[in-house]
């Protein structure tokens, strides 16, 4: 008996193994990344909502009605990730963007009475910074909205405390910025909430990244490929490096965050293979903000979920046979040698 349940536990193992060799497939809230899955699509709104909680579900709406699997925001501890001389120095901020944050309460006292004794112009970077970040109340009606519209949502932490911030939230997942891939302490703690975990490589070495990827693990780990300009220019994109990532770490799927305008090259980054897609969202370039630029607008996102899903369902078998739908059209129009 315990002979024969060897050979047949080797069995499943054996078909297993070579229905779905070597890369992993990443589950995220039963949403699968990997193999011969659908992309994962996720609407990066990073601080593109400015502050401004019903900008946020603006965008959200966007995404549920392209047919995204998620929205991403940014969350950092303006404290920790900034120095008291970076905050310090001045910055033009726009007059509803400061309102805004004096009505929410997120600047302190003596920045609002700096503020308010010179006509809101004497703004600096810490004002803009702290702006720009939703409070844990925010973060609330943001997850109870995105709950009721069926949409995930999690976010970047640039800090430890934000990763504890985000915890409360019970996120699928959470993703370390491009900017991040060297903070070790921060990967430490990430791994540590043993979920899923999205790691951009931008700007870095590919020993940085297979640093980091030791740090994580290869388990629940995706990795996505992008270029840390915004926007990117088309000759910096280098989409081979997917097949580079792929070839470098074969069991991780690999996935593509794209700062480029227009959709072509992502849908191309689609075609290749990546498991992840994901694209800045506002809505409206003229908006204030540095990543607006660098974003697509919602007819752009519903155009490119669209194309997306095209391509996918085009893809096909790989095998070559004659359609159904060709049949007649075979009968009627094939020429042979007499």
């Amino acid at each position: 008996m315990a002979s024969y349940m060897a050979n047949l536990a080797q069995k499943i193992y054996h078909r297993l193994t070579n229905s779905y060799p070597a890369q992993t497939v990443v589950n995220i809230n039963n949403f699968f990344l990997g193999k011969e899955h659908p992309a994962f699509i996720v609407a990066e709104l990073g601080i593109n909502h400015n502050g401004d909680v019903e900008i946020a579900k603006k965008l959200i709406d966007v995404a549920v009605e392209a047919a995204c699997q998620a929205v991403k925001f940014q969350k950092r501890t303006i404290s920790k990730v900034y120095t008291p001389e970076e905050l310090a120095k001045p910055r033009e901020v726009p007059r509803d963007v400061l309102e805004n944050a004096i009505r929410r309460g997120v600047l302190s006292v003596e920045a609002i009475r700096r503020l308010k004794n010179s006509d809101l112009k004497n703004s600096t970077n810490g004002d803009q910074k702290l702006a720009l970040e939703l409070t844990e109340e925010e973060y609330r009606e943001i997850d109870e909205y995105c709950k009721n519209k069926g949409i995930l949502w999690f976010a970047s932490p640039w800090d430890e405390e934000s990763v504890d911030f985000l915890e409360k939230f019970d996120v699928p997942c959470h993703k370390i910025a491009s900017a991040s891939i060297t903070y070790h302490d921060l990967l430490r703690k990430v791994k540590a909430t043993r979920r899923p975990v999205i790691l951009s490589t931008g700007m870095s070495t590919m020993e940085e990244i297979k640093t980091a990827v030791d740090i994580l693990g290869t388990n629940n780990l995706v990795l996505l490929h992008t270029v840390s300009t915004y926007p990117s220019a088309e000759k910096d994109v280098n989409l081979r490096l997917l097949v580079t990532l792929k070839s470098e770490f074969p069991d991780v799927p690999i996935g593509y965050s794209g700062h480029e305008k227009g959709l072509a090259i992502t849908v191309a980054a689609a075609t290749l293979g990546a498991h992840l897609i994901e694209r800045h969202l506002t809505l409206d370039h003229a908006m204030y903000g540095s990543d607006q630029a660098a974003s697509i607008e919602p007819h752009e996102l519903k155009q490119l979920v669209a194309d997306i899903r095209a391509m996918e369902t085009a893809y096909g078998h790989g095998k070559k046979e004659i359609l159904e739908s060709e049949v007649p059209i075979r009968e009627k129009l094939r020429r042979k040698t007499a």
